[in-house]
């Protein structure tokens, strides 16, 4: 299996060219579309209603325009795509303990960013007042993926073994480093002093290393040796 390189997208991606996050398609806005009032209302959301799938995709920074529209710094490169930011039907916003949630009406990449139009939200007073709310969308609004493509989020946890079956630790992080997405995996490790500290590998996520990823056993099997 071969990996294609990371492109900001906050998607590890297969194939031969050379991220938490969600996005990669080309963009195209969103339409409005058709709800019912109480749906396209900004609303408070509590804990309990909070989904269990949501993942943080960016965070509002301004309003945009005087209509409503906000403006939001995506976690993965926005003129990239922002596929998840602009194709989930319905925002989740938290700031501090305060929770609310909104129907994305439109959105569209703009610059290097992403701006949208969301229910409940009509003038510019009301868009800067949604500034430093952090943005999450269910992860089962993402988009769906090609065959061996992987979300960042998805790989966050799981077991690295190598091919002899040894286990190198489980992904803590994913980096983007320009040319390529590479896992950052702890495990527990022994100091000089003889006490117990978090080890680190960084192993580029490409075929020549990745041999295979079974998100249903949680695990990643790596062609690199413990001692690297």
């Amino acid at each position: 299996m071969s990996m294609r390189d990371s492109d900001g997208s906050g998607r590890a991606r297969a194939a031969t060219r050379a991220s938490f996050g969600a996005f990669v398609r080309k963009p195209v806005e969103q339409p409005a579309t058709s709800t019912s009032s109480s749906a396209q209302e900004l609303r408070a959301e509590s804990a309990e209603n909070w989904p269990q799938d949501a993942v943080e995709v960016g965070a509002i920074v301004d309003a945009y325009g005087l209509k409503g529209w906000v403006k939001v710094a995506a976690h993965a490169e926005a003129h990239q795509g922002g596929d998840a930011l602009l194709s989930a039907s319905r925002w989740w916003l938290l700031k501090g303990p305060e929770r609310k949630s909104a129907q994305m009406r439109q959105s569209k990449v703009h610059g290097d960013s992403v701006v949208a139009h969301l229910g409940g939200v009509a003038d510019r007073d009301m868009a800067l007042s949604l500034r430093g709310y952090r943005v999450y969308v269910r992860r089962s609004d993402f988009p769906a993926l090609e065959v061996d493509e992987y979300y960042w989020v998805d790989l966050m946890g799981l077991d690295v073994v190598n091919v002899a079956g040894v286990s190198l630790g489980k992904v803590a992080d994913m980096i983007d480093n320009g040319a390529q997405s590479v896992l950052r995996i702890e495990y527990a490790d022994t100091g000089k002093d003889g006490k117990s500290v978090i080890g680190e590998r960084l192993i580029p996520f490409v075929g020549v290393y990745v041999k295979t990823v079974d998100q249903a056993a949680k695990q990643i099997v790596v062609d690199w040796e413990a001692d690297y």
